[in-house]
């Protein structure tokens, strides 16, 4: 993906601060480039930018594999398959829970406890494995304002009383949820294209967008011309996003569409 940091794209540190300094960080930054302006940013010989763009090209894009190989990739991850609803009658219906390294979508009616179920996986998610938690940190994209800490406290008392009975479990939960305020699309994509680096570096295991509805509804009025075209190109682009980071990270990713 053209998202991808430089650091993980096969650069050596030196290179990618001095990059950095002239505001090139992924592999889109570098591609966009021409030759002669990476000559001048890196001090590189003609054939070495070229070595480099062969490089970064190789690194970015998708890479070709048999089934056998996509197959056996997928059954040597130590992650788990799937991060269980503890509901048993959906964990029934979704053959275990929601899938790791996969896109789950959460629809209904205005009300029926989208988000409250997003705040609940949260929790789920941040739980030792050997209670069926991810043991990890959660990315919670948050486009309604309708995330509250007090609330996602609340649900973790409430389902798992006897493991959440000190103030330092709940301390530790809450602060491996980390909110991410975005309420238009432009800043919703933003925050996408970076969440590479801050799934690495804080080691999320499950992401959560909530929800893509909210802001495409503020910004595309399907009765003008050209918005449906625009909002189909925002979606599909999302969605990219989405799917890269899910296969690539092995993390679930929920979200709520249109």
């Amino acid at each position: 993906m053209s998202s991808k940091k430089l650091r993980r794209a096969g650069l050596s540190q030196e290179l990618c601060d001095r990059l950095c300094r002239y505001q090139i960080v992924n592999c889109q930054d570098f591609l966009n480039l021409s030759p002669l302006e990476l000559m001048k940013v890196t001090g590189l010989s003609y054939r070495g930018v070229h070595e480099l763009l062969h490089t970064v090209s190789k690194a970015c894009a998708p890479q070709m594999q048999t089934a056998y190989e996509l197959k056996t990739r997928r059954s040597a991850h130590l992650s788990p398959a799937f991060l269980s609803t503890t509901l048993g009658a959906l964990d029934e219906a979704l053959h275990g829970g929601v899938p790791c390294g996969s896109l789950t979508e959460v629809t209904g009616p205005p009300g029926c406890g989208k988000t409250q179920f997003c705040i609940m996986m949260s929790v789920l998610a941040t739980l030792p494995t050997r209670l069926g938690g991810l043991e990890g940190a959660v990315l919670y994209i948050d486009t309604e304002s309708a995330f509250t800490a007090e609330r996602l406290v609340e649900i973790a008392e409430s389902r798992f009383p006897q493991y959440f009975n000190t103030e330092e479990k709940l301390l530790l939960t809450s602060s491996r949820v980390h909110l991410c305020q975005e309420l238009t699309c432009e800043g919703l994509l933003q925050r996408l294209e970076s969440l590479e680096e801050e799934i690495i570096s804080k080691g999320v295991k499950l992401v959560i967008v909530d929800s893509i509805a909210s802001v495409v509804r503020k910004e595309f009025d399907p009765q003008l011309q050209g918005n449906i075209k625009e909002r189909n190109k925002f979606l599909g682009k999302g969605a990219s996003l989405l799917k890269y980071l899910s296969g690539e990270f092995s993390v679930p990713v929920t979200f709520q569409p249109i």
